[in-house]
C-alpha cells in the first residue's frame, strides 16, 4: 500500500480507502470478508456514514480487536428514521446517532460535519449548537479531528474558508470535473483559467481543491467512479469508458487529494480496485480516453447549471446528477441517494420551460425532474 499525508492532520492515510455503504444491509459474513480484504492490503481509512443500527454492528463485530489499526470517518447528522437515512440537524437526534457510533466504535478520528451543500446547509451547521457540538466532541478526545462532507464546490469553499476543519470528503471524477487530462493541473490551480480550457466544468471546482492545497485541508474522495457511470458504454460521457484504474488515478491526481474510498461490497470487487497499487502507468493514463469527450451532448445533462435561475428554485444539475445514478439500477436505488434527493427539498416543477429554452445541450428537463420524482422521491 502507498500512504499519503491527510492535509495539515499530521496523519498519513492510504491512498485507497474503503467506504463502506455498499455492506449496508449486507450478511455479517460479506461484510467481514471486505473488510478483512481491506485490513489485508494494508488500507488504513475507512467511512462509515450509514446511521442503521445493524450495518454499524457488523462493521464493529468485523474489526474485532483490529479497531486502532483503521482511521474511521463517523458522520455527524447522518440519522435513520424508520428504516430512512435522513440528514439532521436536531441536535437531540444528532446526538442519539453519534453517540452510538462512539458506543460501537470507542473514538473517531474524523468526525464529519455531514452533506454541507448549500448556504442552509451552511448555516444550519456552523452558526447553530451543531458545529459547538463537534468541537466539545474533539475536546473531550471523541473525535480527533473535525472534517465535512459535500458536493458542492461553493459551499465547501465557504466551509474551508472557516479554518476550522482539517479535511473534507468530496465527489471527485473526471465527468464532475470536466477537466481535460492534457492540462496538467498545477499549471492552472493556482492562476486564472483560460475560457478555452474547460468543457462543461465550473472552474469553482478545480479553486476548491487548489485553496485546500494551499490552507493544507486533505481530501478523501468518494463517487469517483460516478456510481459505475464512467465504467459503463451507456453512461459515460467519453468515446469509451474508463477503467477503476484510470479513475482511482485521476482523482489522485487532484491537488490535495489523500485518499480515494471507493464503496466495495465484496471482497473481490476491493481486490480490483487495490489492483491500482501494481498497475503499470499506461494501465493507469486516462489522458486518452479524456481526450474523446463527445462533443455532441445532446439530452444529456452535464451539470453545467446553465439552466438556471428557476423560478420555484429546483436546483436542476443536483436532481440530474441523482437521477443519473438512479437510473443505473433504478430498481434498486440506493436509499443513500434518495436522501440526498430528498434533502434537496425540490419544489414542484411548474412546467415553464424556462430551463429547456436555456440549455445548450437539449435536455429534456421536465421530463427527467418527473423522473426524479418518481425514482427518489418520498413515496409516503
Amino acid at each position: 500500500m502507498i500512504y499519503r499525508p491527510l492535509g495539515k492532520t499530521g496523519l498519513d492515510v492510504s491512498i485507497i480507502g474503503l467506504g463502506l455503504e455498499h455492506v449496508d444491509r449486507k450478511p455479517y459474513e460479506q461484510v467481514k470478508s471486505t473488510m478483512d480484504e481491506a485490513l489485508e492490503h494494508g488500507i488504513n481509512l475507512m467511512d462509515v456514514f450509514m446511521p442503521g443500527d445493524e450495518v454499524r454492528e457488523h462493521i464493529a463485530k468485523a474489526f474485532g480487536t483490529r479497531r486502532r489499526e483503521v482511521m474511521l470517518q463517523g458522520h455527524i447528522g447522518a440519522t435513520d428514521v424508520n428504516q430512512q437515512y435522513d440528514i439532521s440537524r436536531d441536535m437531540p437526534t444528532v446526538k442519539k446517532y453519534f453517540e452510538k457510533l462512539l458506543h460501537l466504535f470507542g473514538y473517531i478520528d474524523f468526525g464529519m460535519l455531514f452533506f454541507i451543500d448549500s448556504q442552509a446547509d451552511f448555516d444550519n451547521v456552523f452558526h447553530t449548537e451543531f458545529l459547538t457540538y463537534a468541537q466539545r466532541l474533539k475536546q473531550n478526545s471523541d473525535i480527533r479531528h473535525i472534517g465535512f462532507s459535500s458536493h458542492n464546490p461553493i459551499t465547501a469553499k465557504k466551509v474551508v474558508e472557516t479554518g476550522l476543519v482539517e479535511m473534507m470528503m468530496f465527489s471527485i471524477n473526471p465527468a464532475f470535473d470536466m477537466l481535460p487530462a492534457t492540462e496538467y493541473v498545477f499549471d492552472h490551480s493556482n492562476k486564472d483559467f483560460g475560457a478555452g480550457l474547460f468543457r462543461g466544468i465550473d472552474p469553482d471546482r478545480a479553486a476548491l481543491y487548489a485553496l485546500c492545497e494551499q490552507k493544507g485541508v486533505g481530501i478523501t474522495t468518494m463517487k469517483s467512479y460516478g456510481s459505475g457511470k464512467l465504467l459503463s458504454a451507456e453512461h459515460t460521457p467519453y468515446a469509451k469508458p474508463l477503467t477503476v484504474h484510470q479513475c482511482t488515478h485521476y482523482a489522485l491526481s487532484r491537488p490535495a487529494v489523500a485518499s480515494v474510498l471507493p464503496g466495495c461490497q465484496t471482497a473481490e470487487e476491493m481486490r480490483q480496485i487495490v489492483g491500482y497499487i501494481n498497475a503499470t502507468d499506461a494501465e493507469k493514463d486516462y489522458a486518452e480516453v479524456l481526450a474523446t469527450v463527445r462533443n455532441d451532448f445532446r439530452g444529456n445533462c452535464v451539470y453545467c447549471s446553465h439552466c438556471q435561475p428557476c423560478p420555484v428554485n429546483i436546483d436542476i444539475a443536483a436532481v440530474h446528477k441523482y437521477l443519473d445514478i438512479a437510473r443505473l439500477t433504478p430498481d434498486v436505488v440506493p436509499p443513500s441517494i434518495k436522501s440526498h434527493y430528498q434533502s434537496l427539498n425540490t419544489a414542484p416543477c411548474i412546467e415553464c420551460g424556462h430551463c429547456e429554452k436555456r440549455c445548450p445541450f437539449g435536455v429534456t428537463v421536465i421530463n427527467n425532474v418527473k423522473e426524479a420524482e418518481r425514482l427518489l422521491g418520498d413515496a409516503s
